[in-house]
């Protein structure tokens, strides 16, 4: 007997983080858990550096969070 998944559509509002999910994902894949947690660690360096120029805060911060995100799902 073969089992038959049933897919569960995202509901619209959980919509941007299931995407940026599977986007971290397919990184993960692409460049192996090794290399998505250095690159991850690297991006987090970079938002830390440009928050360090208040200028730059407003781009720094996503940055810091997409790399913590990255280095989550090498990790685990």
């Amino acid at each position: 007997m073969s089992q038959v998944s049933t897919a569960n559509p995202v509901p619209w509002y959980l919509w941007p983080f299931w995407m940026i999910w599977r986007f971290i994902s397919w990184i993960v894949r692409l460049t192996g858990r090794l290399i998505a947690t250095i690159i991850g660690f690297a991006m987090i360096l970079l938002g830390a550096i440009l928050c360090i120029t208040v200028v730059l805060l407003p781009l720094g911060v996503p940055i810091i969070v997409f790399g913590f995100l990255l280095v989550m799902r090498g990790l685990f």
